[in-house]
């Protein structure tokens, strides 16, 4: 074990932990490519990225941008902001972008009608109707302009990186931008923040103002234990698919985006779940309340803190393949108390020689108060003199 301490405006201090389990015959882990221009699979549970391909390049997103459009109604829905007999307008301005006469997608709602938000959740879902779009932006903030920044700032509170929103519906627009590892994230977040909505995305079909269509997400026809999410095209961004399956208890999501062609999406996200699924098992870590290692503590009345995860840690690694991996705990500090159970204080971030990468969040498992005058005294010059010593 060693420990590197970097210096900068808020010390990061890391502690490296090599783990080798189950050190079988050697064997390369299996590997896979696809024609899409960027594409991601990961564990819905843990977050382990089992594939990457320029995950974090910011691409048009087109219609997989309606995801976060949801997660902004799922949130005010979940926070009693808004309730599904809630009735929204349609105005000229969604009628005549997001209509019939747009030639986009359109879940055809009539000029000057009311719909409720239970229909206009299943307009965007199932029919990936831009006029539902912009009516729910209009009657939740007014336009869309406003709703975009709403937008933004839930995306910037539940950690999205790689994008940036300037409508409801993803039509093109220079600046409406997202990573394939923010779409996968944004799933991964709805799949398990939004139980009780989810089940809209398996929706095989809706019917509004007397025509019926069909969800066009081509995966939940075509691969078992398939239950989400969307699919999306622009000229300019090509053939996308946003998909998620469950097999055995384990959830796997898969993101590609720029494909040519419209067969293209559903082959790509198939081959790469269908691999995910056959070659990788997951591994337990740490147990539940195991403790995964220490943080150091500055003034304290103890000089480190546990740490532990919130339940057992577990990762998926490649099956039969020799399982050697790098974890370290990294944190901010010098942590200052008080220091309560529980407390978000580090994380574990984890890869392996296939390329596996996994981050989890580690939390206090003890309460360290303000020590005594001279802990606090002697710290602060170990913090000092580490400040001008190289290690």
């Amino acid at each position: 074990m060693t420990i590197r301490i970097c210096q900068s405006l808020v010390q990061s201090l890391v502690m490296f932990l090599y783990f080798a389990f189950f050190a079988l015959a050697p064997a390369s882990a299996q590997t896979i490519d696809t024609k899409a221009p960027h594409a991601i699979l990961i564990d819905a549970a843990t977050g382990t990225v089992l594939f990457e391909k320029n995950a974090n390049e910011a691409v048009p997103p087109a219609s997989l941008s309606k995801l976060m459009t949801m997660e902004v109604v799922f949130n005010a829905l979940s926070e009693g902001r808004l309730s599904m007999g809630d009735e929204f307008f349609v105005s000229e301005n969604a009628w005549r972008r997001g209509g019939a006469n747009s030639g986009g997608s359109t879940m055809f709602a009539e000029l000057d009608s009311s719909i409720s938000l239970e229909n206009l959740i299943q307009g965007v879902i199932v029919q990936s109707g831009n006029d539902a779009c912009i009516i729910i932006a209009e009657g939740m903030a007014g336009s869309e302009e406003a709703f975009a920044v709403l937008m933004n700032r839930r995306a910037n509170e539940i950690g999205l990186r790689h994008s940036s929103f300037v409508n409801s519906t993803g039509l093109p627009d220079p600046n409406h931008l997202m990573s394939v590892r923010d779409l996968a994230f944004l799933s991964r977040h709805i799949i398990r923040t939004y139980p009780q909505f989810y089940p809209f995305y398996s929706q095989r079909e809706f019917t509004w103002n007397d025509i019926l269509q069909y969800n066009r997400n081509p995966l939940l026809r075509s691969v078992n234990g398939a239950d989400g999410l969307k699919t999306g095209y622009t000229a300019e961004a090509g053939y996308s698919l946003a998909g998620s399956a469950v097999r055995a208890g384990l959830r796997l999501v898969v993101i590609v985006t720029g494909l040519e062609r419209r067969r293209d999406r559903e082959e790509e996200a198939r081959k790469l779940l269908d691999w995910g699924f056959r070659s990788f098992e997951q591994v337990t870590l740490f147990d539940d309340d195991a403790e995964v290692g220490t943080a150091r503590v500055y003034g304290g009345e103890n000089w480190t803190v546990p740490l532990t995860g919130d339940g057992a840690i577990q990762i998926l690694l490649p099956r039969e393949a020799q399982r050697q991996m790098r974890a370290e705990v990294s944190y901010f500090g010098p942590l200052m108390p008080p220091i309560e159970v529980g407390d978000e204080v580090a994380s574990l971030n984890i890869t392996t020689e296939s390329g596996t990468s996994l981050s989890v969040p580690l939390y206090a498992a003890e309460d360290v108060a303000q020590g005594p005058l001279h802990r606090r005294a002697m710290d602060a010059v170990l913090n000092l003199i580490s400040r001008h010593i190289s290690w």
